[in-house]
């Protein structure tokens, strides 16, 4: 950013000129603001800390109000001595108001201001917006003082990266008007953390408008919407500075647009978790009926392992792998299977993942074909395999012997590893490390063997390596 940029930015957000929050102020509002107020169809609302802009708008959904099923619910609650009472306070979704802003910036801080609040509750069958809009600074109590009312009346706060950075900006705002004790929600439910467990494998960027597009149809038939013609979300601060300093208002429509639509978006994305997690009761029926895809199953296991559902996430695990998945994310589901039957003592299961994990590392690395991340992967897959093996055959079957060889054949895959440019670098060199520290560990053992336990252990590992 060029210092002339810096200083008009400085310049917009100057202390706004002083106003005497009267009834007569609405004869003096600016033209540029009342043009607004007429594009919006928006009102003047009046307290006794001053006026804002306000513009409401009720939708129909192509789906009610969600009703969360308990057990569903508390995945998304955190640990905390209450959760008792705040999942019966949760429970009921007329609770729940769905919050997004538009602000000055996105670095936070003392000198980034919200301008525009967003806010959603459902009712009457479809979900009622409203939007809070300061036209000058100086209307920022009157602002805030109205989203504590709405807050005040459902306190289930629902959002979207929210407790990162719209609610700790908004606490911000709060406290330095120095006008409002202590206020926060009673309970945050935030979106983003379970949206990440759930769709990350699937559509790799887990921002709203990518699980519009990809997890909620992304279609107006389907949401009622679309963003074909949505703003850049990262020009809506220099929008509002234009319109400070100049007046310009036909822009901040497209504004007031956009943040409608992240709350739809947001309303309709808790109906979706919802959902998912309470098929998760019963979900290896619902997959054998194609119900959802695996990818998103293995999603669901994964949050139900982190929220220490360890027994329900292995059988989610396995629903997962029956169904098939695409191989690179098969192979990090074997991987993680086999931690879980490893910590539930089932090494049956855990030396067959592992063993499926290694079959396929030589014959990847020969086609020239494999892009390089996938090959890379396949064969940090199959050292890890090697050496989780190497450790049961070492310390719970008592065949160094078996465990040495796996260890030297996967030193041997690394080296042609390098040779092949797969691998390189420091990570190559950290495997290299761990793996040569592993292998004089065990040369030193099996020179301790008996040459009968020697003889009989390699046996058993030429079976295996042939």
């Amino acid at each position: 950013m060029s210092a002339l940029d810096k200083f008009a930015h400085i310049a917009a957000l100057r202390p706004a000129r002083n106003r005497e929050a009267l009834p007569s102020r609405a004869a003096d509002i600016p033209a540029e603001s009342d043009r607004l107020a007429q594009l919006l169809g928006a009102q003047v609302r009046r307290n006794h800390f001053g006026e804002h802009l306000s513009v409401q708008q009720w939708y129909a959904t192509p789906e009610e109000m969600c009703a969360p099923d308990a057990r569903s619910l508390s995945l998304l609650l955190p640990h905390a001595p209450d959760a008792g009472e705040l999942l019966e306070l949760a429970i009921d979704p007329r609770q729940w108001l769905f919050l997004d802003t538009e602000t000055t910036g996105l670095a936070g801080g003392t000198g980034t201001y919200p301008f525009l609040v967003g806010i959603a509750w459902w009712d009457a069958g479809g979900l009622q917006v409203e939007q809070f809009f300061m036209r000058d600074l100086d209307e920022e109590h009157s602002l805030l003082l109205e989203l504590s009312e709405r807050m005040k009346q459902r306190p289930v706060l629902v959002t979207f990266n929210g407790k990162s950075f719209d609610w700790p900006l908004l606490e911000t705002r709060f406290r330095m008007t120095r006008s409002f004790a202590d206020f926060r929600p009673k309970l945050h439910l935030d979106l983003l953390h379970p949206s990440r467990q759930l769709w990350r494998l699937r559509i790799g960027s887990v921002r709203l408008r990518d699980l519009e597009r990809q997890v909620l149809g992304g279609r107006e038939r389907t949401l009622g919407w679309t963003r074909h013609d949505d703003i850049d979300s990262s020009l809506i601060p220099q929008m509002y500075f234009d319109y400070l300093r100049h007046g310009t208002a036909e822009p901040l429509v497209g504004v007031f647009r956009h943040n409608q639509m992240d709350l739809r978006g947001l309303a309709a994305l808790s109906g979706k978790i919802l959902s998912l997690l309470d098929s998760g009761n019963g979900l290896a029926n619902a997959a054998k009926a194609d119900a959802h895809d695996p990818i998103d199953v293995l999603g669901l296991s994964r949050l139900m392992h982190k929220r220490g559902h360890a027994s329900r996430a292995r059988e989610l695990h396995e629903t997962a792998l029956s169904f098939g998945l695409p191989r690179s994310v098969e192979r990090l589901a074997q991987m993680e299977l086999a931690q879980m039957a490893k910590r539930e003592l089932d090494y049956t299961r855990a030396i067959s993942l592992w063993d499926a994990l290694r079959e396929p590392c030589g014959s990847q690395h020969a086609q020239a074909a494999v892009r390089q991340e996938e090959s890379e992967r396949a064969l940090e897959s199959a050292i890890s395999a090697a050496e989780q093996l190497a450790i049961y055959y070492e310390h719970r079957a008592k065949e160094p012997r078996r465990a040495l060889d796996l260890i030297l054949a996967a030193l041997s895959e690394l080296q042609q590893a390098q040779r092949d440019a797969i691998l390189a670098g420091d990570k190559l060199e950290k495997i290299r490390t761990r793996l040569d520290r592993r292998l004089q560990r065990l040369r030193q053992r099996c020179g301790k063997t008996t040459p009968r336990a020697r003889a009989r252990s390699g046996k058993r590992t030429a079976g295996i390596l042939a």
